[in-house]
């Protein structure tokens, strides 16, 4: 594998892991801010981090692009 190959997937794992990060602080966030419990703060946390996590994934991807980070 070349080197910017295995650059590349790593900048793909350190980007998952962040906004997927991010979009669990948010589900948690949000849980608690509505003061749910049980399985319905585990749907409402899931779909809320879901959401969050893929409009980071989104606006990260679309800087580096602009940014012309990534082609």
């Amino acid at each position: 594998m070349m080197l910017r190959t295995l650059a590349l997937i790593a900048l793909n794992v350190v980007g998952i892991v962040a906004c997927g990060g991010l979009g669990g602080a948010a589900g948690f966030g949000v849980i608690g801010w509505l003061g749910l419990t049980g399985v319905l703060a585990a749907i409402v946390a899931s779909i809320v981090g879901m959401l969050v996590a893929t409009v980071a994934w989104a606006v990260g991807a679309t800087l580096l692009r602009a940014l012309r980070i990534l082609r």
